[in-house]
């Protein structure tokens, strides 16, 4: 699922409120053109202004810029995340878009894809062209991370930060909207528990911080009812592998997993919707019934829970909370009001995959 659609509004977003088009937009046509995107992603990007309130379309005259756009603040907040068009994040993105744009700050749209390097790029373009402020999701957060130094250069260019599941360690006094993942792997485990498996594998993300929390959540809650630890039938993937399972359909390392970890075991809980929906689709080809076989639970209850075979067992928690919390830390801490790290706590939807 496609989501350029964003970046276009947040591009024409920083543009109207520079004053780029003191009237009305470009044709359809014309912002087709000049971004290199489709109609569709053009018209869906207008309708994401309309929404925010930026312009009005009327039929035969294009689209008008709002009088009151153009004497807003010229103050830019940047968004930095791991994948723009990962499941999770659009409507993050919007509710935080939404927050801002109320308080008369253009948003610009970043996307890291999980990459050190693509971070440090983007770090260094803000430090020469500063924003009022940045909501970041940190680049794999449970490794070093070797962009500190910019970091602190924001810190001392009094640009404030909040971060969006994780921060780094090595920053102290970091202010992050977080789930709580060690509560999540704790309440899947429980959840399979109490259906009688003792048997339970996992599969976890190992370069972000949310993948080893939700680990530990899961193994305290086997060592909590008196069950052998199961970290002999954790598989372990990387940002990389995710790319070749999601991207390229390679499925070896979900074969490895099935073939190595869980023999033995009745239940699995995955990092989050899409592995489960791949691990799901792998089972059922193996000739692998769910649950009766395998159960099988996971994060996010996205689409992918109800789109799968076998609709999926995931956790939730309430709709629009995370994107509009981090908005408003960060214009608290925008204009010199005491904030701190909040947690977001999650609730179990039972769906036929457990």
């Amino acid at each position: 699922m496609s989501f350029k659609y964003l970046q276009l509004a947040a591009a024409l977003q920083a543009e109207i409120v520079q004053g780029a088009f003191p009237d009305k937009l470009p044709t359809e046509k014309e912002l087709t053109e000049r971004y290199q995107v489709s109609r569709q992603t053009v018209r869906q990007a207008l309708e994401r202004l309309v929404e925010l309130g930026l312009i009005e379309k009327r039929q035969g005259s294009g689209s008008r810029v709002l009088p009151q756009t153009l004497v807003r603040g010229s103050g830019r907040i940047a968004i930095m995340t791991s994948y723009i068009d990962d499941y999770i994040f659009p409507t993050v993105l919007q509710d935080m878009q939404k927050l801002l744009t109320q308080r008369n700050y253009s948003t610009m749209l970043f996307a890291t894809r999980n990459s050190a390097d693509q971070e440090r790029e983007i770090l260094q373009r803000l430090l020469r062209q500063p924003v009022s402020g940045l909501i970041v999701e940190g680049t794999k957060t449970a490794l070093p991370n070797p962009n500190l130094d910019l970091y602190d250069k924001l810190a001392r260019a009094d640009i404030p930060v909040i971060f969006l599941h994780g921060c780094y360690r090595e920053l102290a006094g970091s202010v992050c909207v977080s789930d709580d993942n060690f509560g999540g792997g704790y309440m899947l485990a429980r959840h399979l528990i109490t259906r009688g498996h003792t048997r339970i594998a996992g599969i976890f993300k190992s370069d972000d911080i949310q993948g080893h929390q939700r680990y530990l959540g899961f193994l305290s809650a086997m060592r909590d009812a008196g069950l052998p630890l199961a970290d002999g039938q954790v598989l372990w993937y990387s940002t990389e592998e995710r790319k070749y399972l999601l991207d390229y359909g390679y499925t070896q390392l979900l074969e490895h997993f099935l073939r190595a970890y869980l023999r033995s075991c009745t239940a699995v809980i995955c990092y989050n919707d899409e592995i489960a929906d791949k691990l799901i689709r792998l089972l059922l080809e193996k000739k692998r019934r769910v649950p009766e076989d395998v159960a099988v639970v996971s994060f996010d209850n996205s689409y992918y829970s109800d789109l799968c075979p076998v609709r999926i067992t995931s956790l939730f928690h309430e709709t629009h909370r995370m994107g509009r919390l981090a908005a408003s830390l960060l214009l608290d801490r925008m204009e010199g009001r005491p904030v701190a790290s909040q947690t977001i706590s999650w609730k179990l939807m039972r769906k036929e995959s457990s």
